[in-house]
């Protein structure tokens, strides 16, 4: 093997086996029904999301929670997207759990882009499973 095929052949090795980075979830995000925005950030080693945005609910709080003691935290700022990290199974696919503020609960879910203005964003309770799709607001 000549000199320029080793050389050539490393670094198609390289590439192909190279580890490949998640998507950039951050920014702003609407949700499907229009009634939010979630910003999506880093926290620690991996993304969150907080309302940042509530449609004609300017003052509502946390009514449904389970505890009883944070039902009067306001939904404004509240995180809902909690912990997400690249799978290990599909990097360009974040797992992680999200609140729902509208029965108290906390749901396993999964993030992943879209396209560079949409994310598919799914909540499970057990097998059945919720999508939405969610635009970019901004960055």
């Amino acid at each position: 093997m000549t000199r320029t095929a080793l050389i050539a052949s490393v670094l198609v090795i390289l590439a192909t086996t190279a580890p490949s980075r998640a998507a950039d979830i951050s920014g702003v995000w609407l949700t499907s029904d229009g009634d939010a925005h979630v910003r999506m950030a880093r926290c620690g080693t991996g993304m969150c999301g907080n309302l940042v945005w509530i449609k004609d609910k300017p003052g509502a709080t946390d009514v449904r929670n389970r505890d009883p003691s944070k039902r009067s935290r306001p939904l404004l700022g509240l995180m809902i997207a909690l912990d997400f990290r690249p799978s290990a199974g599909d990097p360009e696919k974040f797992v992680g759990h999200f609140y729902n503020a509208d029965d108290g609960n906390t749901y396993n879910g999964s993030i992943s882009a879209a396209g560079p203005n949409a994310l598919n964003v799914q909540g499970c309770l057990a097998i059945f499973c919720q999508t939405q799709v969610w635009t970019r607001v901004r960055r």
